[in-house]
């Protein structure tokens, strides 16, 4: 089993999904994807950890487009953000 959690993309909605025993009670977590934008998919897969009861501890994205906000809106949420590279 699984849940879901969807979120917005520039022309609609998508859905990502996580196994029901993927992660521990208080399991800290840290996501590393390739690219931060706009952020809709880095606080869905937080999201998704969260209602597993862990603990998103950060995110490090290799890119940065900082002119999408994406960054902000992390740390709005109180998550701490690093970036390898950053475009303005």
């Amino acid at each position: 089993p699984t849940i879901k959690q969807s979120y917005n993309i520039e022309y609609g909605t998508r859905n990502m999904e996580i196994q029901n025993d993927a992660i521990l009670d208080g399991e800290k977590i840290l996501i590393v994807d390739d690219l931060l934008a706009t952020g809709g998919t880095a606080i869905a897969s937080a999201s998704l950890v969260e209602k597993l009861g862990g603990a998103v501890v950060g995110f490090v994205f290799i890119i940065c487009l900082n002119y999408l906000e994406g960054m902000n809106k992390l740390r709005n949420h109180g998550y701490n953000v690093n970036c390898i590279m950053e475009y303005y």
